[in-house]
């Protein structure tokens, strides 16, 4: 995988205020807004060409935006059924391909549901199916980072404990961390400046300087309950004390990808950004 040479940052998926929308265009204008990053949004399926993936690529590397993407909901490592494990397992693998045809660098996804199961045995099954994807997209040469997402309720697999271990004992595993969904997940806690310097001294501790150098990161509001998550938020429109977040990472020296997942996902990205480059350590 390629080394990321500082925190950028950039949407999940084509910016609401893209002319003519299209994939292409998308990235053009994540460059237009002063971003650097853009994530491709397959969460309903994944319907890129391996045709214009490469033009995809070229254009990315032409504006010098870096591709992230979403793979798509409709997944569980961890169903009763063997046929819904296999395809979410198929999910995975071509989100990884298309990304990696499009020059991309990291796939993101829920990994799966406890369905009331001891965590313990749930994290087994996870990690052994990620292991059979890892073996076949290394086998095929598709380098990408495979990123299970802390998740924003308890009911789903993913917290932040089990995706650090998984990527402990996986090769091209690292996590994702969305600071949003671990608040909703933890009704209010993981908000705080100690709390995050927390997480990410566990990160480094448990996975080494590698993982803070290759960080893939979610931000949004977020609206919560006694459930965990509810829907995402416009940071200025929720409790999350975001700026502070990016101090604290500032001060870990932080690099890869912040992905704004916010209703308007643009305008908090470019928010962030601003922001992050005015903060003096």
């Amino acid at each position: 995988m390629f080394k990321v040479d500082r925190l950028r940052f950039g949407t999940a998926g084509i910016p609401l205020s893209t002319p003519k929308r299209s994939t292409i265009n998308g990235i053009i204008h994540v460059r237009n807004l002063g971003l650097d990053a853009m994530e491709l949004e397959f969460v309903r399926g994944v319907n890129l060409k391996p045709e214009l993936a490469k033009k995809i690529k070229y254009v990315a590397k032409k504006h010098d935006v870096l591709l992230t993407a979403h793979a798509p909901y409709y997944i569980n490592l961890n169903a009763s059924e063997k046929a819904k494990v296999e395809a979410s397992k198929k999910r995975i693998i071509q989100s990884a391909e298309r990304l990696h045809d499009a020059g991309g660098w990291s796939v993101v996804f829920h990994a799966g549901y406890y369905l009331r199961q001891p965590p313990e045995r749930v994290y087994e099954r996870i990690k052994n199916e990620l292991k059979d994807i890892e073996r076949e997209l290394v086998d095929r040469g598709i380098k990408v980072w495979l990123r299970p997402e802390l998740t924003g309720k308890p009911t789903q697999f993913g917290d932040l404990k089990e995706i650090v271990k998984l990527s402990e004992e996986l090769e091209t595993v690292l996590p994702t961390i969305d600071f949003a969904h671990a608040h909703a997940r933890h009704i209010g806690k993981c908000n705080t400046t100690e709390e995050w310097r927390e997480m990410l001294s566990f990160i480094e501790d448990r996975l080494g300087r590698e993982a803070l150098d290759n960080m893939h990161i979610h931000m949004s509001g977020i609206n919560y309950g006694p459930k965990g998550e509810k829907n995402h938020l416009p940071l200025q429109e929720s409790d999350m004390k975001w700026e502070d977040l990016l101090k604290v990472l500032k001060e870990f020296k932080v690099k890869g990808v912040v992905i704004s997942e916010s209703p308007n996902i643009e305008e908090d990205a470019i928010l962030m950004k601003k922001k992050y480059e005015e903060i003096k350590i």
